[in-house]
């Protein structure tokens, strides 16, 4: 029904028109007590088995809500009724911006793909702490807090600005991620150089501990699949060195060559970050050699061309705890996060495995092995 509603309603809609529509439709289902109970029991059942305790937090399973779709924490009740078991607010910057000139949100439908150039547009770190700190939780899901630079903030000066949003911020996360790989604010991805990457989450640490006295809010970095080989090695031993809990991988990419990309040349040719299937491979090369260089010691966290159960069990397999998704959930619609929870108890009953946490890296270890 829904891969109907799509091609006959959304498909004709301007995408970012269509994504605020059924954010407005998410919202107001949440807020209808009999509604979004009844919603939730259809769309997020529980499944002990995948029950997961990552970053020193518990949640009802590894599979959440990649940043990007809820910018400014309106939505987090919507997510967790449509069976997402964790949500990751933002990109949120220090100052309130815009983002990038419309338009900046397309559909590559014959690849289930989008580009986008949003460029962080969100409301602020203030409104969106206060909204956190207004928030009277329906479900109990994990609120992840993703933070970037503010585009007129200069290069020299991002860790400033980074520390801003982190100050508001850190006490309404249960964890904070420091986005360095969006490829729409200018200079942003030049962050993940080690030399600049150091100081920034240095900083962030330090504010956050500063922010919250009463616990660790555990602190991850996003990065970008562009990085060359090297590049990810050396951020996988600054993050075990800087004491960091976790990584994700990855952001959108740039790249458009061997992707096999099926969509019109017009739309390939936008420019802006690419997410969804054609991400797939790199993401997941990523991810597992983050594990081969990590291992257990710190938590990674698998994004990019998740679009079915199969692909979130190679992602854990590879060395994932938790899965995201976005992309694709705009193409399968609200029996996404469902459809990945039943695929992945199934595949998980049919394992070697006992729990969830032992299949975590199991095929990077297999292959280390050969």
């Amino acid at each position: 029904m829904y891969k109907l509603f799509f091609r006959l309603v959304f498909k004709r809609m301007d995408p970012e028109r269509a994504h605020y529509a059924a954010f407005r439709w998410i919202r107001l289902a949440a807020r209808i007590p009999v509604l979004r109970t009844f919603v939730a029991a259809a769309l997020a059942p529980r499944f002990e088995e995948l029950r997961t305790e990552a970053l020193g937090l518990r949640m009802h399973g590894p599979f959440g809500l990649a940043a990007g779709f809820d910018k400014n924490a309106v939505a987090i009740d919507g997510m967790a009724m449509l069976g997402f078991d964790h949500v990751e607010i933002g990109t949120v910057t220090g100052e309130p911006q815009p983002g990038n000139p419309k338009k900046r949100l397309f559909r590559l439908v014959a690849d289930r793909a989008l580009i986008n150039r949003m460029g962080f547009n969100n409301e602020g770190s203030a409104a969106v702490a206060a909204r956190l700190a207004a928030r009277n939780p329906v479900f109990r899901t994990t609120v992840g807090v993703n933070i970037g630079k503010t585009k007129v903030v200069p290069e020299a000066e991002a860790a400033a600005d980074y520390v801003k949003s982190t100050a508001a911020l850190a006490g309404h996360a249960d964890y904070l991620v420091v986005n360095v790989s969006s490829p729409n604010t200018p200079g942003l991805r030049n962050l993940q150089a080690t030399e600049s990457l150091r100081p920034l989450l240095t900083a962030v640490r330090e504010a956050a501990d500063r922010t919250v006295t009463t616990r660790r809010v555990p602190l991850l970095v996003k990065i970008a699949p562009d990085l060359a080989d090297e590049d990810v090695d050396a951020v996988a031993d600054l993050a075990v060195e800087l004491g960091l809990d976790g990584i994700i991988a990855t952001n959108t990419t740039i790249a458009r060559e061997g992707l096999g990309l099926k969509s019109s040349p017009g739309l390939v040719g936008e420019t802006g970050g690419l997410s969804g299937a054609p991400l797939k491979e790199r993401s997941l090369e990523v991810l597992s050699r983050l594990y081969a260089r990590v291992g257990d010691r710190i938590t990674l966290v698998g994004v990019g061309g998740v679009e079915n159960a199969e692909d979130a069990w190679q992602r854990i397999l590879a060395g994932a705890t938790l899965v995201q998704g976005y992309s694709a959930f705009i193409y399968e619609g609200p029996f996404y996060a469902r459809a990945i929870h039943k695929g992945l108890a199934a595949r998980l009953a049919t394992s070697p495995y006992a729990t969830l946490a032992e299949a975590v890296g199991a095929e990077t270890r297999k292959k280390a092995a050969l």
